[in-house]
């Protein structure tokens, strides 16, 4: 699997300063292949106070041009949940959201239309608590990251950060982004990964993941 710029662009908010400290593991594409679907849950963890963290899954393209993010925000000292483009070429507005607490299931759903044209965000709450639906520019992108990440400029007191039935679906026929071991970023997080299968398709492969647990810094 290659390496990444993804520490240098992983920004989740209109930032210039790096984030003290990554925590991620990222699913990466063979040459030649692209992600096109990304969906799956994410369990909100808890919050103690205002604290600039992001949790987030998101699609990282090939160009290092920005990263494509639903991502869950305690700078107010209560969870965020929304979508957007991070955070250049091109500069979008962010996606709309809605808050989210502790134990709260938050769906996400990161599909290219089927005209390429764009790619549209379906998030919700709890099923059908809350909702929005977003559509952003950037088909041109070829995505081949996937992360799963904690981005931190505070301290990781909100316990671990569950991902839970992920699908991510590529293009092509090589499984190897799914049925190896993802990247775990400098080694820096605990993570456990269950029951992941793939399934080679006409021209694409669909990876399932039972779950991704980030459990701390190690």
């Amino acid at each position: 699997m290659k390496l990444s710029q993804l520490p240098l662009l992983l920004l989740a908010a209109a930032t210039t300063t790096l984030a003290q400290d990554w925590h991620f593991v990222a699913f990466t594409t063979p040459d030649g292949q692209g992600f096109i679907s990304q969906s799956g849950n994410m369990i909100v963890p808890a919050i103690h106070e205002a604290a600039t963290n992001y949790l987030w899954p998101g699609l990282q393209s090939t160009d290092n041009s920005g990263v494509y993010q639903n991502v869950l925000d305690g700078r107010s000292g209560g969870w965020w949940f929304g979508s957007g483009w991070c955070c250049s070429n091109p500069s979008l507005p962010w996606g709309g959201g809605f808050g989210a607490a502790e134990g709260d299931v938050l769906f996400f759903n990161n599909t290219r239309n089927t005209d390429r044209s764009e790619w549209v965000s379906v998030i919700e709450k709890n099923c059908g608590e809350a909702s929005a639906t977003n559509s952003f520019p950037i088909a041109d992108k070829v995505m081949n990251d996937a992360p799963f990440a904690a981005e931190l400029y505070g301290t990781w007191d909100f316990g671990p950060v569950i991902f839970e039935d992920v699908i991510l679906i590529a293009t092509g026929d090589d499984t190897r982004f799914c049925t190896d071991n993802p990247w775990n970023y400098n080694g820096a997080t605990n993570v456990s990964i269950t029951g992941v299968t793939s399934t080679v398709g006409v021209d694409t492969v669909t990876c399932n993941i039972e779950s991704i647990t980030l459990w701390g810094p190690v």
